[in-house]
């Protein structure tokens, strides 16, 4: 079993709901989640004209492999009816790999960690909630001096302690 992060974020329909379908999805998807952040809204960030997100991030197990595991949640996405219009848009769940154990990954369709994880306080925020000394090989410093650090201005608000899983 290896630990991965992932993060989830919605903006479109019902947007508690659809993180808590997603959740449900992952064990049957091979993922079992072992904990789960706190829902924030969040400002869009890079395409402003749109709904506010619901974000949340999650610490998992898996045995998938990396481009398995990204299959997997891609698989929840659609199964749910998420449609990506234009890269950054709308979208009913969006999940990402953050990070998978300590590897890192330089993929066409997969770069781990995520590219932009640590500009994006929508990230950063719950998963220094969930796992605050997380340190990346690739990384200065744990998750919690560099959201500390982060020049990231979009406003993030708590909205719900963390879903039962």
């Amino acid at each position: 079993m290896i630990t991965v992060y992932i993060a989830l974020g919605t903006n479109v329909g019902e947007r508690e709901a659809n993180l808590l379908q997603a959740l449900q999805l992952l064990p049957e998807s091979g993922v079992l989640v072992r904990r789960v952040s706190s829902i924030y809204e969040t400002e869009p960030v890079d395409y402003l004209d749109q709904e506010w997100f619901l974000n949340a991030v999650l610490e998992a197990q898996t045995e998938l492999d990396a481009l398995d595991l990204l299959s997997a949640l891609r698989l929840i996405e659609a199964r749910m009816g998420s449609k990506k219009a234009f890269a950054k848009g709308p979208r009913k769940i969006d999940l990402d790999i953050l990070l998978y154990g300590d590897e890192t990954i330089d993929a066409p369709e997969l770069q781990v960690p995520h590219p932009r994880m640590l500009e994006r306080k929508f990230v950063l925020i719950p998963l220094a909630e969930i796992a605050p000394n997380l340190r990346h090989p690739s990384w200065k410093s744990g998750v919690a001096h560099l959201l500390a650090g982060s020049r990231d201005t979009s406003e993030v608000k708590k909205l719900h302690d963390a879903p039962r899983i």
